[in-house]
C-alpha cells in the first residue's frame, strides 16, 4: 500500500482519500472462512455395513436341484446328459411341463453352443415360459466373449 504524503510545505487542501481500506475486507473474509469450516460436516472414515443377524433357523435341507439343458451347434438338445433330437419338441415340452408342475421348481440352466441357431434356443425359452418354468437362466456366457 502506498502512503499519501502531503505536498512539501505542509499545505493540505483537504482532498478526500480515494484508496480502498482492505483491512476490514480481510477481517470479513476470515470470519466467513471460519463459519464455512464450522458448518462443514465432520467426515467419518468408517464404512457402514449391514451385517446379517444370526438366527437359530435350520440350514436348507438340501442344495437346489439343477436341470442342465445343452443345445449343440446342430440343434441337438441334451437334457442332463441325455440326448434329445432337435425335432422332438414333445419330449422337451413334457419334461418342462413336469418341472413346472412341481411346487419347488428346480433351477434350469440353459447352455447353448456358440454356433447354434437362435431359433433352437428361443424355442426352448418360449416353451419354458409358456409352461410356467420360472427358474431358468442361460449359463456359459464366457464362450461368447
Amino acid at each position: 500500500m502506498a502512503m499519501n504524503v502531503g505536498a512539501p510545505g505542509g499545505d493540505e487542501d483537504g482532498d478526500v482519500m480515494m484508496d480502498v481500506n482492505t483491512t476490514p475486507l480481510i477481517d470479513v473474509m476470515l470470519v466467513l472462512l471460519i463459519m464455512f469450516i464450522i458448518t462443514i460436516p465432520i467426515q467419518t472414515h468408517a464404512v457402514k455395513m449391514n451385517m446379517p443377524v444370526p438366527s437359530n433357523a435350520a440350514p436348507p435341507p438340501k442344495p437346489p436341484e439343477i436341470v442342465r439343458i445343452d443345445v449343440d451347434f446342430d440343434g441337438t438338445i441334451g437334457w442332463n446328459g441325455e440326448v434329445i433330437e432337435a425335432g422332438d419338441r414333445d419330449a422337451i415340452e413334457s419334461r418342462l411341463q413336469a418341472i413346472a408342475a412341481l411346487p419347488d421348481q428346480p433351477e434350469v440352466h440353459l447352455r447353448p453352443n456358440k454356433l447354434v441357431l437362435y431359433k433352437h434356443v428361443a424355442m426352448i425359452m418360449a416353451t419354458a415360459q409358456r409352461l410356467g418354468v420360472i427358474k431358468i437362466g442361460i449359463v456359459g456366457n464366457e464362450q461368447f466373449l
